[in-house]
């Protein structure tokens, strides 16, 4: 699991120099702007959402979390397994229609409520990872590779290549389970009522599925589009450092620089 990538065992390509200065300064540059695109205001506010119930995870007693993160580990290890496997009959697809796709998956787990997001998550977990191998392989990788699999792995983990961006996985997680279950509950408690007294009773039971719906479509919308500009920045920092020869700690360590500098 550790496997580095290497120009021998995963990146398909033909260096025969370095790149100049000025080009991995330019490619860098762009790898920053890329990544602060991302975190638009969507990825911030399910971020924060995200990041409070994982914050409740943390509390868990130690051999409690201990076993969540082997589970977590070991899904991500099946849903990877099946990513693969749906890339030798399909082909890859581009950015948008991975996004359509993603949110509809998340409509149709999310108006199920919780037992529909059980069922649907994992099938969205590892089609978001089947997206991310997709951006490997645009990036010249071969998806195939032991190393870049572990990659598209941390890349869903950790949703990007600094310390700050780890525990993305269960955030997502636990996040689509909260908006699909008593998050979506107490949101109808409140709106119910006030529907019911204009649209009548009947309607406003049928908003709780609706609005799981939605939350699921939306979440899986936002985050599908993350995880793969994430990529597009994780797997050009592994192409850089192999076309300028340079470790890839020190390109991760300059983009840091870029994105703490004023602007």
């Amino acid at each position: 699991m550790s496997e580095i990538l290497t120009p021998d065992t995963a990146l398909n390509t033909d260096l025969t120099k370095p790149l100049a200065a000025a080009a991995v300064e330019a490619e860098l540059t762009a790898l920053a702007e890329r990544y602060r695109a991302a975190g638009g205001l969507g990825i911030q506010i399910l971020n924060l959402l995200g990041g409070s119930v994982d914050g409740l995870l943390d509390r868990l007693p130690a051999p409690v979390r201990s076993r969540l993160d082997g589970a977590t580990e070991q899904a991500l290890q099946l849903a990877m397994q099946g990513a693969s496997g749906s890339r030798r009959v399909l082909p890859d697809q581009p950015s948008g229609v991975n996004r359509a796709v993603s949110a509809a998956m998340g409509a149709a787990g999310g108006m199920g409520g919780l037992p529909g997001a059980l069922v649907e998550l994992p099938a969205t977990t590892a089609f978001l990872l089947r997206s991310i191998q997709g951006v490997a392989a645009e990036e010249g990788f071969d998806p195939e590779a032991d190393g870049v699999r572990f990659d598209c792995i941390r890349v869903f983990a950790s949703a990007g290549p600094l310390a700050a961006d780890d525990g993305a996985d269960l955030g997502f997680l636990s996040l689509r389970l909260g908006l699909t279950g008593g998050a979506v509950q107490k949101l109808i408690a409140q709106v119910a009522p006030r529907l019911s007294v204009v649209l009548g009773q009947k309607l406003a039971a049928q908003t709780v599925p609706v609005l799981g719906a939605v939350a699921g479509a939306t979440t899986n919308f936002v985050y599908a589009g993350y995880y793969q500009e994430m990529a597009r920045v994780h797997f050009g920092l592994r192409r850089l450092a192999v076309a300028a020869d340079q470790p890839h700690e020190v390109l991760v360590a300059r983009l840091q620089d870029r994105l703490l500098a004023p602007r």
